[in-house]
């Protein structure tokens, strides 16, 4: 094992956490698609690709990650604007790239495109930021934030902005700026909300009255905490979730799985599964604790509270103390580009974790 550690310049701790994550996924998928094997098998072909790319990352130092930063950047900026003249509509938005044998989300890369950026942007310069760095700093994560609301996919665009927002609180900023950043956000709510889609306002307004429209946008909150709250401390057992097998949750595979999963195994499921994503945080900020540069200690800590804040806001939403944004749950929910984009964050940390000079 310390062999291939060495060789394959993994974090297997890290490695043995996502590993066992998406074992269980599978278990849980199988069970939400009908026990339809295809559907596990084809998703286990889409992580054995994330993970190849995952191991292809780590292997590159982050030094030269920090040089191809800006084009990173770049690139999933001129695909994000791609995608408002080439994209293909589904449901109303534009938010995918057909190029042939792959098909794309964008907003997915940019993902890790912003913190990259901001990271070296903030790297070049003693901290904490000043004033110029902080208005570079909101203008890099205006510009992709205004192609996503433009598809329109909101709950991106704000997930984009709250990433912007850790590699800020990380690199330091100063208490003035934050209160007046604050003060700014607020005032511009009303101005948010005359702009925002009928569906969209919708959202919010049946995230405060789910029972308001039971059959339709409220629907999946009421169904999802139905099978969350029906569980039990042990759940009701593998392959036995009534709300799922019987088709009563919508989007059982993606969006909701966590709804599955916590009605088959219950309580003390949940409470195993949330420490083991607990476990893949933690590490992800030990890495960043241990890194020796700004680049990498930035780097490591916003992916590592990003994966943290996709967690919080799936179980969130599933279990109706958040909106429904669409936000897959981690290495478990069914798809292939947000598994490969989280794959990609993990082998950026573990480049991090395993590219440590030799200090005396």
């Amino acid at each position: 094992m310390r062999r291939a550690s060495a060789w394959l310049r993994l974090d297997w701790p890290l490695v043995t956490g996502i590993l066992g994550i998406f074992v269980v996924g599978e278990l849980v998928l199988y069970s939400a698609s009908g026990q339809h094997l295809a559907t596990v098998v084809h998703q286990g072909i889409k992580f054995a690709v994330a993970l190849v790319i995952m191991v292809a990352i780590a292997q590159v130092p982050p030094q030269r990650w920090r040089q191809l930063s800006p084009y990173a950047y770049v690139v999933a900026l001129i695909m994000l604007a791609a995608v408002l003249g080439l994209g293909e509509t589904a449901l109303g938005a534009r938010r995918w790239l057909d190029l042939g044998p792959v098909r794309l989300q964008p907003s997915e890369f940019m993902k890790l495109a912003l913190p990259m950026i901001l990271a070296y942007l903030f790297s070049r310069r003693p901290l904490p930021l000043n004033l110029p760095q902080l208005l570079q700093a909101l203008l890099l994560i205006a510009l992709p934030v205004a192609l996503i609301a433009k598809e329109p996919d909101l709950g991106t665009a704000l997930l984009i902005v709250i990433t912007g927002l850790v590699v800020i609180f990380l690199a330091g900023v100063r208490y003035r700026y934050l209160l007046i950043g604050i003060v700014i956000a607020a005032a511009l709510i009303p101005v948010a909300w005359h702009f925002m889609h009928a569906y969209q306002q919708a959202r919010i307004l049946t995230f405060l009255d789910p029972q308001s429209a039971p059959l339709g946008a409220g629907y999946h909150i009421i169904q999802s905490t139905i099978a969350i709250g029906s569980s039990g401390m042990y759940g009701l057992g593998w392959l036995h979730a009534p709300q799922a097998q019987l088709g009563f949750l919508p989007e059982s595979r993606t969006d909701f799985i966590f709804a599955v999963f916590g009605e088959e195994f219950g309580f003390a499921g949940t409470v195993a599964l949330l420490s083991g994503y607990a476990f893949i945080i933690l590490r992800g900020l030990y890495i960043a604790w241990r890194a020796h540069d700004n680049y990498s200690r930035l780097l490591a800590g916003t992916l590592s509270l990003t994966f943290a804040m996709y967690v919080f806001v799936n179980v969130g939403m599933t279990m109706g103390l958040l909106p429904v944004v669409g936000v897959p749950l981690p290495f478990m929910s069914y798809g292939g580009t947000s598994l490969v984009t989280m794959a990609a964050a993990m082998g950026l940390l573990q480049s991090i974790a395993r590219h440590r000079p030799l200090m005396r």
